[in-house]
Order: structure tokens, then sequence, then C-alpha cells
């Protein structure tokens, strides 16, 4: 065990972001200056600093006070020496814990300068007081958690972007830096990264490639750049990993909008970000360049829901998760070995185990399903670019028809879960006053009252699902316009491509096998993006009457 005089003497400075913001005073070189002087004067030994420059006092979780402490645990810390209450923390709570228990705990002494505070008087009236200055401490870090929110409420309401460091591809505007500029070099990744998903690549696909072409990661980039980022550079600059990819395609600020909200943490104790819910973060559009178009943006969205399974193999086809039994709705599975030729790849319904499964077999080649496909595909581009006027009339009216009469089953539906979630709050009151007067047993009042929440919860659930669709139908007429702008842009195909399978398709349903003639036929239902399925047949026989 060391002696008194060989112990260290623990000067500890802590300086947060807003204390730098009050001035000379509360620095760390002003801090140190006072600290060694009154060492000196006092004649402690061995005087050490610890310092935490930029971390809150409402946190104790700092390198600095981390590895004070860890000094006290060891034995080799006779006293400790701040210059205020306020310097060791801000939580009246945990401050108090530090001065009363661990420090005496440890034989440590402990000495607030400026607040007259030194534990090895406990009869000393200005020791009672530091329950009170903690409080006033703590006080001073509310108010100021409570302004500096109110500030950025005020600023994300306003459309200004909340987010310190711009996303990749995005540098801030040196004449306005709340405004984001367009990085050509780190946009044409990003525009790379949501191409590859459109054409049917994964995220570790995609990391994979990146990886392989030698294409520098967000963070290495930016740093070559002298751009701002907190995140730490790895020994390989070019080591893209699958959260990266996930990111970018999962941020919606590339398609020109600005985000705010988007985490809150609960207090100023507890610094955990959690993700707020979708509907309730804001969104301003039109705030800056676009580098993704918002239909592919909600295209590699509904693509990455998908998940379709890889083959051992590694393969995968530009129809997976895109290919239904029209039987029994299950997804068809893309087979492979590393033994077939690609004319041997099939798809065969995922609900069909040799004849043990719940459904017959659905197979289908997958080199047969393209060429059908493509064949449909490129009837329905020649149809809409030639007789573009007929194919909106025509689809508006069947559109309409379907969809007003789903839009009516929907509201009916919607009305109804709406009474009954009104009637369950009623009911709530009902078996809650009942168990207040003793009509109605605890254990019943439990179950019951579980019963009616988890119904509600479900029903409002349903509610959210049902106001989504019928936003969805309503919306059926502006769908199609979108429908024939993406088909022109496809007017000069000349073949199959992934990507505009996945723009164009949502769905392909195979019909099961029809032997009936001696010869296998199969057919094919394709259900396209925005509209569903296209008639081509009828629709032709219409323009030619």
């Amino acid at each position: 065990m060391l002696r008194a005089t060989d112990k260290i003497t623990a000067l500890y400075c802590r300086l947060s972001q807003e204390d730098a913001n009050e001035g000379e005073s509360f620095s760390i070189g002003n801090q140190k200056a006072i600290l060694l002087q009154y060492a000196k004067d006092h004649r402690f030994p061995h005087p050490v600093f610890f310092v935490d420059d930029g971390y809150s006092g409402t946190n104790y979780d700092r390198p600095g006070f981390q590895a004070m402490l860890a000094e006290m645990e060891a034995g080799r810390v006779g006293v400790c020496i701040t210059k205020d209450l306020s310097r060791l923390g801000r939580n009246s709570s945990l401050t108090g814990l530090y001065i009363n228990f661990t420090f005496p705990k440890h034989g440590v002494r402990y000495i607030a300068i400026n607040d007259n505070l030194d534990t090895i008087d406990p009869n000393s009236t200005d020791n009672d007081f530091a329950g009170i200055k903690n409080w006033f401490n703590e006080f001073f870090a509310r108010d100021t958690s409570r302004k500096i929110r109110a500030v950025q409420k005020s600023k994300g309401e306003r459309g200004e972007p909340l987010t310190t460091h711009v996303p990749y591809g995005y540098v801030k505007d040196p004449e306005d830096r709340t405004k984001w500029l367009v990085d050509e070099e780190a946009a044409a990744v990003v525009k790379r990264i949501f191409t590859l998903c459109m054409e049917g690549r994964g995220p570790m696909q995609i990391a994979k490639l990146l990886r392989a072409e030698q294409v520098l990661t967000p963070t290495a980039y930016k740093r070559r750049k002298g751009i701002p980022t907190p995140n730490t550079e790895s020994a390989d600059p070019c080591q893209w990993n699958t959260n990266t990819v996930v990111h970018i395609l999962e941020r919606r600020e590339y398609t020109g909008c600005t985000v705010n909200f988007k985490t809150y943490t609960n207090s100023i104790w507890d610094k955990k970000q959690r993700d707020t819910p979708i509907e309730k973060q804001a969104v301003f559009y039109g705030t800056h360049p676009a580098i993704i178009e918002q239909e592919v943006f909600a295209k590699v969205q509904e693509i990455r829901q998908q998940r379709h399974r890889r083959t051992k193999t590694g393969k995968s086809h530009m129809f997976s998760g895109l290919v239904y039994c029209a039987d029994c709705g299950a997804k068809m599975r893309y087979c492979t070995t590393s033994y077939f030729e690609k004319r041997q790849d099939h798809f065969v319904c995922a609900n069909y185990r040799s004849n043990t499964g719940s459904c017959s077999a659905h197979f289908i080649r997958a080199v047969v399903l393209e060429e059908m496909v493509w064949a449909h595909m490129e009837e329905v581009i020649s149809y809409v670019t030639r007789y573009e006027a007929h194919f909106r009339d025509a689809m508006e009216k069947r559109l309409k028809l379907a969809t007003s009469e789903a839009i009516k089953t929907r509201r009916k539906k919607l009305a109804q879960n709406e009474k009954r979630i009104t009637e369950l709050d009623r009911l709530y009151i009902k078996v809650y006053e009942d168990n207040a007067a003793g009509r109605l047993s605890d254990e019943r009042f439990t179950m019951m009252s579980r019963n009616y929440e988890d119904e509600q919860a479900q029903l409002k659930a349903e509610v959210q699902t049902l106001q989504n669709e019928i936003e969805a139908q309503e919306r059926q007429v502006e769908n199609l316009e979108q429908f024939i702008q993406r088909v022109h842009k496809y007017a000069a195909l000349d073949g199959l491509t992934a990507y505009a399978v996945h723009e164009l398709v949502k769905a392909i349903y195979i019909e099961a096998p029809d032997k009936s003639s001696g010869h296998r036929v199969q057919g094919i239902r394709i259900v396209y993006d925005l509209v569903g399925f296209i008639p081509l047949d009828e629709l032709t026989k219409e323009e030619t009457a």
C-alpha cells in the first residue's frame, strides 16, 4: 500500500461545448493554471492532470474521469482537486455519490476550490451547501439542454438541416452553410450503388464489388478531401461494408429533401439515440439538388423489402423475388447448381415438394421465362409509345372502375374499425370503474383490459394500413402518368435488363402447365408497377375497332 506522500494528486479538468462559449475563464488552460497553482501553494505531492475536453457534465462516461477513477480504485490517488463542483459533474445525485461514497471509500480527499469544499473537514458548513450547489449545477444543465432543444426544434421546423455532417455525395455551400451542393465525384458512386441495387444486387454484393474496384469508402473519401467526418477510417480505405451500403440506400436526403428529427433522446442523462417513427419525422422537399430520383428511391426500398434467397452457388436471377405461383400465391424459388447449364436454371413453387407439399408442380425454366417476359414487355413498350392517348384513356377507365369499388370496400372496413376502437375505449373505462367499485376482480380486470388493449392495437394498425391503401388507390391516375413516363425511357430498349425489369414490373405469376392439347403450354401474368395487369389483347381490339 502506498504511503500518503507517494500518492498522486489528481487535478481534474473538464470543458463541455457549452462551457467553451462562456469564455476564457472556463478554458482547460485556465483550469490547469488554477489547479496547479493551488497544488503548489498547499504542497500537494505529485500533481497529475486528468482532462476531458468537450464532454458534458451530465455524463460520467468520460475518458479522463474514468482514468482517474481507475487510479483511485488502484489506491494511487490521495487527493482530487477541481476548480469547482460543476467541473466534476452536473448530475446532483451521481456527483453527491462520488463525493460522499466513492472518494471516501478509496481514501481520497476531494477539494472544489471555488466552492470552498474540502472533504477533510466533514463538519464544515461549506460541505453542507455542496448538495444545494450540485442541484443548481444540474438545474443549469437542464436549462441549457432545454434552450438548445428549443433552438434545434425551431431550426428543424424551418427546414434547416440539423445534421452537422452532410451525407456522402454532398458538400456544404461555402456561401450558405445551411445549403448543400452535389459533390459530383461522390455522387457518381451513390448513383452506381442505387443502379446496382435496381439490377438486383444486394448490399453485400455491392460492397464486394466496390472493394474489388478500389473505390474509397465515404470516410476515407471525406478525409482525403478535407471534409469533416466523425467516423474513424479503417486500415483499408476501400474496405466497404454492408452497413455502409444499406445506410446509403435508405437515406432519403438523396432525393433532394431534408429530413429532420430522425432520432431523439429521452433525457439529458440518457444519451442513447432512438429512431423516431417515420410519420413523426419532419420532411421538407426540394431543399437541395437530388442525386437519386424519387421513383428510383421508392423502387429500391421495395426491392430491399423482397429479401430474396440466394442460392448456394452465390448466383441470383433478375427475377428473384418477383416470381409467384398463380395458384397458391407463394414465391417461386430460383434453383441452380454449379452442374447446371444456364438453360437448366429454373423457378419452382416454394410450396411444392415432390407432391408432398400443398401445391402442384409449377415449374418454369429461367430462359423460357425471360423470353416470355421480354416478349410481353416489348409489346407493352411498343403499344404505349405508339398509342399513348388510347392507352391512357382505356387504362384510366379500367383503373377508375376497379379503384372505386376497392375504395368503397376499404372505406367501409375503415369505418367499422374506427367505430370498434371508440367502443373499446368505452369498454375499458367501464371495466376500470367496475374494478374500482369492487364489482370486478383484479385478475378479471387485468385479463379484460389486456384483451381490449391488444385488440385496439391490432385495429389501429389495420386502420393505418387501410388509410395508406385508400391513398394509394386515389393516386391511380397519377401513377398511370408515371408509368407512361417510365415506358418512354425504354422506347429504344432492345433486350431484357435487370434495371428495366425492376422499374417496370412488380410481380410475375406463373400458371400451372396445361397438357390437354398434348403439348406443354404454360401461361404467365405480369403485374406492372403502378398500373397492375395490362390486358394487351383487349386494348389492341379496342384500338383497332
